[in-house]
C-alpha cells in the first residue's frame, strides 16, 4: 500500500516552475528564469537551489566591493 499525502512538496526530479523558485529565493521572475536556464533541461531541485546560493553570494560579494570603492 503505496499512499502518499500531498502538502505541497515536490519530489527533487520535478523541475521548478520559475515563480515559485523565485519567490524561494527572493529573486526576480527574470533572474530566476536565467538561474534555471543555465541549470540545464531538467536538473535536480537540489542543483538549482544551490545554483541561486551561489548566484545570491556573488551578487553580496560584487555589493560588497562595489561599497568599497
Amino acid at each position: 500500500m503505496d499512499q502518499r499525502i500531498d502538502i505541497g512538496m515536490q519530489p527533487d526530479d520535478q523541475p521548478y516552475e520559475v515563480i515559485s523558485f523565485a519567490r524561494k529565493h527572493g529573486l526576480t521572475v527574470p533572474v530566476a528564469d536565467a538561474v534555471l536556464f543555465a541549470k540545464g533541461p531538467s536538473p535536480s531541485r537540489a542543483a538549482c537551489d544551490m545554483a541561486a546560493l551561489a548566484f545570491l553570494c556573488a551578487v553580496a560579494r560584487y555589493a560588497g566591493k562595489q561599497g568599497t570603492r
